[in-house]
């Protein structure tokens, strides 16, 4: 079957119906046919003419100002300076090639905005870019301004790999027979390094690629992996699109060695995820460097995965490979988390792999979506499905801590809270900020040592992400709870042993969640002799972590210090405050498989130790009268 002629047939429509259009250039954007025109009422009209021509084509099709009327970067930044008032407050002027617009953050985009004004005009027509007027983020995120800096500087280099891509979305699925296949390469009855490969006769895709929560995997990059070194993705130039379902590193952590050892292919998230991805990624390989180790890559791998990330908003649809269609849903886990919607062939088959989920509202945000168009099979992680699992609520959590911390302070001594710079974090900054604020624990600085105040700020930088009271919040500095001065930052390895050294009570949230490295390591060992301060776990510890080790009960650790290898026996108080996890507990999981529409005909069960995940398939299927499956690692189940 010969490949069909997207470009051909879409400027011939254009002709048809637009016949003055003055296109310049039809080209492939990976799934999207890119129309560039010189026709400034055309690029006007486009969301209209679009729409209508997408219907038509079933493609979708995006219109943009050739590159030729558009303003030099420069000088369009310097022409809008001139047209802005400074009463706006203008923060950055960003240009986004790709789709060309100009992105100007202010902290008062209402006076921009406003209908009496003629600003957004005035821009469009002395530029010729499409000016989107958004609030400034209330922190700044290097993060943030250097992932902008890299795709400003590959932007060429990504047009040519989005074209490529494009053309190999467009070839003809292979005739015969079909079926749909899925592989358990990781995280299946175990939490950590999770992959998922799902396998049609047309297509290869991998979703995640994670490493195991312990320290194993840092000398050598197959250690701690999911199996990667299978024949169903060797080699990983065999791999059609990669996945990915939210940014921590037992999901992502091994994402650059597949662009190390030769995949050039997308890796489809969204954008809060891609640039916590590179965060966290960054951070593992310079934590691998300070403790002497060879990381499994380097920074250049991570530049590579983001230049070939495909961002996706939350319900947008996409052709990730010729008979498969991806679409994100809110997971509820993290910032930018995602389920993963997979819509095979023509109305062939469906599955719905969940990531991490969590099917309650939080402080930060809005329940795990579980409606679906079409949905035969589904995924779910399983990690406090257990027996015994319960989690409180978010007020009995919060009440939980206040109680533990009220305890320490009336002793005299500190709390230490290891938390993951990703979501927890962010959780107990707002619950300890709203405590203080209503008096319910003595007002104290908090101190947020690792990479936190950089995870937050990315927060700040996608507010669209948050659940609305928290959104609203954040983008008005003077309530946004992030920016309370009982905060402070831990800027210097002096400050810290200030800190540990004082007198006082205090508060410590530092990294790392699991105690597998980490500044955390440091308050620990100058606080754990000590029963007058209190340690307390938020998050869930994996099996051979040290945070697990001291949450059973170790009475001591050997831990390196100073070069030597030191007993430190552990008196000081351990705790665990449930409710704040990421993840659901059993009963939550229960209700979102109950009311999720449609009701999957299959359920798999991953992402849980070995016994509690096959425990809650069982549950699911006398339950549900569904078929459920707790697959290993290394098997395969045909699902069509």
């Amino acid at each position: 079957m010969a490949m069909r002629d997207y470009l051909g047939e879409a400027r011939a429509i254009f002709d048809r119906i637009y016949p003055d259009n003055k296109i310049s250039e039809v080209d492939y954007e990976g799934s999207t046919i890119v129309v560039y025109t010189k026709d400034e009422e055309l690029f006007s009209k486009r969301d209209d003419i679009a729409r209508s021509i997408a219907q038509e084509l079933r493609r979708r099709i995006a219109i943009r100002p050739d590159p030729s009327i558009m303003s030099p970067e420069d000088e369009a930044a310097e022409t809008i300076r001139n047209i802005i008032p400074e009463t706006s407050g203008l923060q950055d002027i960003y240009f986004e090639p790709d789709t060309g617009e100009v992105v100007i953050e202010a902290d008062e985009p209402s006076i921009i905005t406003a209908k009496v004004s003629d600003f957004i005009t005035q821009i469009k027509t002395k530029t010729n870019w499409s000016p989107r007027i958004v609030r400034a983020p209330p922190i700044y995120s290097r993060t943030v301004k250097e992932m902008r800096e890299l795709l400003r500087e590959t932007k060429q280099e990504r047009k040519e790999f989005l074209h490529k891509l494009g053309e190999k979305l467009n070839i003809p699925t292979m005739p015969g027979e079909t079926w749909v296949r899925l592989t358990a390469l990781g995280g299946h009855r175990e939490v950590g390094r999770s992959a998922t490969l799902i396998s049609t006769n047309n297509s290869k895709i991998l979703v995640d690629c994670g490493m195991l929560n312990t320290n194993e995997g840092v000398d050598h990059p197959w250690a701690g992996a999911p199996y990667l070194y299978l024949p169903e993705i060797q080699p990983f130039s065999s791999i059609d699109a990669v996945i990915l379902t939210h940014a921590h590193l037992d999901h992502s952590g091994l994402l650059p060695v597949l662009y190390k050892y030769g995949y050039e292919g997308p890796v489809y998230m969204t954008a809060p995820t891609r640039d916590l991805a590179v965060l966290l990624e960054n951070d593992f390989i310079r934590v691998a460097h300070t403790e002497g180790h060879k990381g499994a890559y380097e920074s250049k791998h991570i530049r590579e995965m983001a230049k070939k990330t495909i961002p996706l908003r939350y319900n947008e649809t996409t052709d990730v490979t010729s008979d498969t269609r991806l679409t994100f849903y809110n997971a509820g886990h993290i910032l930018g988390s995602s389920s993963v919607h997979l819509h095979i062939g023509e109305g062939l088959y469906n599955i719905v792999l969940t990531g991490d989920v969590k099917f309650e509202k939080s402080w930060l945000f809005n329940p795990a979506n579980n409606k679906f168009p079409r949905a035969e099979a589904l995924m779910t992680e399983s990690t406090y499905a257990g027996r015994e699992d319960y989690q409180h609520s978010r007020p009995e959590a919060a009440q939980i801590l206040s109680d533990i911390i009220t305890r320490t302070f009336q002793r005299g001594g500190s709390v230490l809270i290891p938390v993951f710079a990703v979501g927890r974090s962010q959780e107990v900054m707002l619950v300890l900020e709203q405590m203080m604020r209503e008096g319910r624990i003595p007002q104290t600085k908090v101190y947020l040592d690792g990479m936190i105040m950089e995870a937050t700020a990315i927060h700040a930088a996608y507010p669209e992400y948050l659940n609305k009271d928290l959104r609203e919040k954040i983008m008005f500095k003077k309530e946004n709870p992030f920016l309370s001065d009982i905060f402070s930052k831990v800027e210097s390895r002096d400050q810290r042993q200030e800190i540990c050294d004082a007198s006082d009570s205090r508060i410590v949230l530092a990294t790392a969640g699991m105690m597998n490295g980490g500044p955390v390591m440091e308050y620990f060992k100058s606080w754990c002799t000590s029963p007058k301060h209190t340690l307390v776990f938020v998050g869930y510890q994996a099996d051979g972590t040290l945070g697990r080790r001291i949450q059973r009960g170790s009475p001591d650790i050997i831990l390196s210090d100073g070069g030597k290898q030191v007993k430190f026996e552990i008196k000081m108080d351990i705790e665990t405050a449930e409710g704040f996890s990421g993840h659901s507990d059993k009963r939550q999981l229960i209700a979102y498989i109950a009311t999720m529409q449609p009701r999957p005909r299959i359920v798999l069960v991953n992402h849980g130790d070995g016994e509690k995940a096959q425990e809650f398939a069982r549950l699911i299927k006398s339950k549900f009268n569904i078929e459920a499956h707790a697959l290993r690692n290394l098997e395969t189940i045909r699902l069509y």
